[in-house]
């Protein structure tokens, strides 16, 4: 084993957990000068298989990681939960019966009360309600006469959800999410509507990140807003949150890519690009379920700066936001910001505060912390970073299955 590249990769693989030389000796049993040592490649033998399995035991990565070059593999799949589950079982079923569809204005209000539990971050009722709004709305679209741009448009909204509340579970359930996102756009193409079909397109390249093609991601979404923006932005506040939606997606995507000056600057463009759209609408609205406006924007610009390991930059970001304006938007946007702020503290070596943002997140959306993989990750690493956790980060790493 070559001593320098191991110390190098667990030099990098610390820093991304926010973990300081003097932490990363603690979880091992060793000091500072250790680490220093390892990292540096100055230790005079190489390292033990066991000291490197207990290291990505720490690290929360694949021991492979520390042994070879190559970008970081994704992580492997798990389980599940009951509620993806079924949502997925109904993904695959015939609804070729005859029993007739319920009426479009029936299925419009079951969908905006499956929007409005997603919002609320009430995932299992969600995962409830969701197997009989695909069955009825697929019957529908397949069966609609007049109708039938309405019926593709409202299947493609349904799918859409399906997509997003897929992506919540991570891995587990990626390759069934890329799938109805292909779906979801497919529906929205015959529905003609240009609202459906980028918010179709925004999916498609959620989608494509997760499958760790970031670059496609970002042609994907950026190409979707050339083609549609002059309709969209004909469109009133609907088609101005379904444009900006899009410049959004593109900025993530590209915070997806690795970070370079070329990256960084491209994500900028992306979010600037938002910016004005949002200074047309002028305010926040919910329209379509976006919750897309100037707060949106700049939680996403947070985000952006987090997810280049760019900690302080994103906490500045931060401090400029409008409390009151942040207490309008959902539930998920203010646990999911809550969750970007601990990750950009923890990069930045405040843990208490990190700690904080995570059991207030817990607080607002339980579902969104402790259902959640990468979330509970996030609260794995705050408490392996911290020497003595308090009694609130204690008993939500217990909630998440953790030791503390």
């Amino acid at each position: 084993m070559e001593t320098g590249r191991i110390g190098r990769r667990i030099a990098y693989w610390r820093e991304c957990r926010g973990f300081t030389q003097a932490d990363f000796g603690r979880l091992m049993g060793q000091t500072r000068r250790w680490v220093q040592d390892l990292e540096g490649g100055q230790r005079q033998q190489d390292p033990r298989l066991s000291v490197l399995v207990r290291a990505a035991e720490v690290l929360r990565i694949p021991l492979e990681q520390l042994l070879m070059d190559g970008p970081p593999e994704p992580p492997p799949s798990t389980t599940p939960p009951a509620e993806a589950l079924a949502v997925i079982d109904v993904l695959y079923r015939d609804d070729s019966e005859d029993e007739e569809p319920p009426p479009l204005a029936d299925l419009r209000r079951r969908l905006t009360y499956c929007c409005e539990a997603f919002q609320a971050c009430h995932y299992g009722a969600l995962g409830r309600e969701l197997p009989i709004l695909i069955i009825g709305s697929r019957r529908s679209a397949a069966r609609a006469g007049a109708e039938a741009g309405e019926a593709h448009a409202l299947l493609s909204r349904v799918l859409q959800l399906t997509v997003s509340f897929l992506h919540k579970y991570g891995p587990a359930t990626a390759v069934q999410a890329a799938v109805v996102a292909d779906r979801a756009l497919a529906a929205a193409e015959r529905s003609g509507d240009p609202v459906a079909i980028g918010a179709a397109s925004r999916r498609v390249a959620k989608s494509l990140i997760c499958q760790q093609q970031p670059r496609a991601a970002v042609e994907f979404a950026t190409g979707a807003a050339r083609r549609l923006s002059t309709e969209l932005e004909a469109g009133g506040p609907l088609g101005l949150s379904t444009l900006g939606m899009l410049y959004l997606s593109a900025a993530v995507a590209s915070a997806s890519m690795g970070r370079s000056m070329a990256v960084v600057r491209q994500a900028g463009e992306h979010v600037d690009q938002a910016v004005e759209v949002a200074d047309r609408q002028g305010v926040d609205l919910d329209e379509d379920y976006t919750m897309f406006g100037p707060s949106n924007v700049e939680l996403h610009r947070v985000d952006v700066l987090t997810r280049f390991e760019d900690g302080w930059s994103a906490i500045e970001a931060a401090d400029g936001l409008d409390d009151e304006a942040l207490h309008g938007l959902s539930k998920e946007r203010r646990a999911q910001h809550l969750i970007t702020m601990a990750r950009a503290h923890l990069l930045t070596r405040r843990k208490e505060t990190a700690a904080e943002s995570l059991i207030e997140a817990a607080r607002l959306a339980p579902e969104e912390v402790i259902g959640r993989q990468s979330t509970v990750d996030l609260v794995a690493d705050v408490v392996g970073a911290t020497p003595v956790p308090g009694g609130d980060l204690r008993r939500l790493a217990a909630r998440c299955g953790l030791p503390a």
